[in-house]
């Protein structure tokens, strides 16, 4: 009797995928690489620029109130943005819109150079958000079409990932852009024009997903298949995973925006301490801040990338749970516990704050486009995510206000909204578990 071949080892995730399906992550990827440039180099100099628009003198308490007005600008132009362009999407093409997308946040990035009033800067921020918050929407929505069932989880969880390089960029231009007293932060935001010149790649090197034109020849035949309905993400069998998908949204930029974007202050302020034994420098305490902002990137990055392999192995609701109450447990350690901590332990704890606060953003990017039917992909991604920046926008305000009126540190701020974590946990009993599905069509 012959000895039992041993099985075959399984083929790793990528074997199937193709030349042209890593070009469309190639070139996602680096949309929405840039995508978070235009946002994060706000992040980056608000510090800087806020005070210049405002008048001298001005308090600090004032200043993040209308740093703040800025923030939640960017976040409703997302949600308008993120509406308007994947119903688009749905309707003229994934590759066109991505253009059109690219071409609106590169152009206003670079206008925003040009501020002089603390409105123009909220206006312009607005203007930028309408196109980031479109990219996404279609290059998630495309990704996850072209690349085959047992790679969509890894591939879209690279792609969501690759923020991290736009963020790098914005650290970047913040340390050695805004900082520098020769240049300055209009300069960061000059720089913003150079995305267009992806557009040229896109034009002449994607074409539409079969599966967007199927569902463009099936609506074409039945009119009850139309693609880009709002209304129909609230039809029988989808109201429920809409719902879902916008509060989880909602919840996870309430907190990136409330909580995470803070952790880089936690550094500035160690900084601030030491300082105080030697001449103050304004670049020093800038370039630390910075380091802040570049360690809790980092650990950002290595959840964001995490959430794709982990949610494949115990499911995509499992993987949102860990991260939820993850996150609560870093921001409250971190805003409770850290205060008067040594640099070094400070600089040891921002990559596990980064990499329990964000990584769950990259289950949006899996989950959303598994949620819809194709002619509704792009659509329902962009409404769940989008318009989970307008239910966000008001913890902004409340953490201006807090501090303003209430007289809260910053500390207190991202701790008491940090809580917004357990309401997550909460929507998880709700939300349907997609692991190992096929799209729906």
């Amino acid at each position: 009797m012959s000895a039992p071949r041993p099985s075959a080892a399984p083929s790793p995730w990528f074997a199937a995928v193709t030349g042209y399906q890593w070009l469309v992550l190639a070139i996602a990827s680096l949309g929405w690489v840039f995508d978070t440039f235009e946002g994060q180099i706000f992040v980056a100099s608000m510090r800087e620029a806020m005070p210049s628009l405002l008048a001298r003198g001005t308090p600090e308490g004032t200043v993040s109130f209308y740093n703040n007005i800025a923030l939640g600008a960017f976040l409703l132009g997302g949600a308008a943005g993120g509406v308007l362009f994947g119903v688009l999407s749905d309707r003229i093409g994934r590759t066109r819109t991505m253009i059109l997308t690219i071409l609106m946040y590169s152009l206003f990035t670079a206008v925003t150079a040009a501020a002089a009033t603390w409105w123009q800067m909220a206006l312009f921020r607005f203007l930028v958000a309408l196109g980031v918050g479109g990219e996404w929407a279609v290059a998630s929505a495309m990704v996850a079409e072209v690349f085959p069932t047992e790679a969509r989880a890894r591939s879209l969880g690279i792609f969501h990932g690759s923020s991290v390089l736009g963020t790098y960029l914005a650290v970047a231009a913040g340390a050695f852009i805004v900082a520098n007293p020769r240049l300055g932060w209009r300069w960061g935001f000059a720089a913003g024009a150079l995305p267009a010149l992806l557009v040229l790649w896109i034009r002449y090197r994607l074409r539409e997903p079969e599966r967007w034109v199927r569902a463009r020849e099936a609506a074409a035949r039945d009119r009850k298949l139309e693609t880009g309905r709002i209304g129909d993400l609230f039809g029988p069998g989808l109201r429920r995973r809409t719902l879902v998908g916008v509060a989880l949204a909602a919840i996870g930029l309430a907190t990136f925006w409330g909580v995470h974007v803070y952790g880089k202050d936690l550094l500035r302020r160690a900084a601030e301490e030491e300082a105080r034994a030697l001449p103050p420098s304004a670049e020093t305490i800038k370039r630390a801040e910075m380091l802040g902002m570049l360690l809790v990137t980092t650990g950002g990055g290595a959840g964001l990338l995490s959430f794709g392999p982990i949610s494949e192995r115990i499911g995509r609701r499992r993987t949102f749970l860990l991260f939820h109450l993850g996150g609560l447990g870093a921001a409250l350690a971190a805003f409770q516990g850290l205060g008067g901590a040594p640099r070094g332990l400070v600089e040891l704890a921002l990559p596990v704050f980064g990499f329990l606060t964000v990584g769950m953003h990259a289950g949006y990017a899996i989950y959303f486009p598994e949620l819809f039917p194709t002619r509704l992909r792009g659509t329902g991604g962009g409404f769940c995510f989008n318009v989970g920046r307008v239910l966000a926008a008001p913890m902004l305000f409340a953490s201006g206000w807090l501090q303003k009126e209430w007289g809260l540190t910053l500390e207190s701020a991202a701790s008491l909204l940090s809580l917004l974590f357990l309401f997550g946990v909460a929507v998880l009993l709700f939300a349907p578990e997609t692991r190992g599905t096929e799209l729906p069509e």
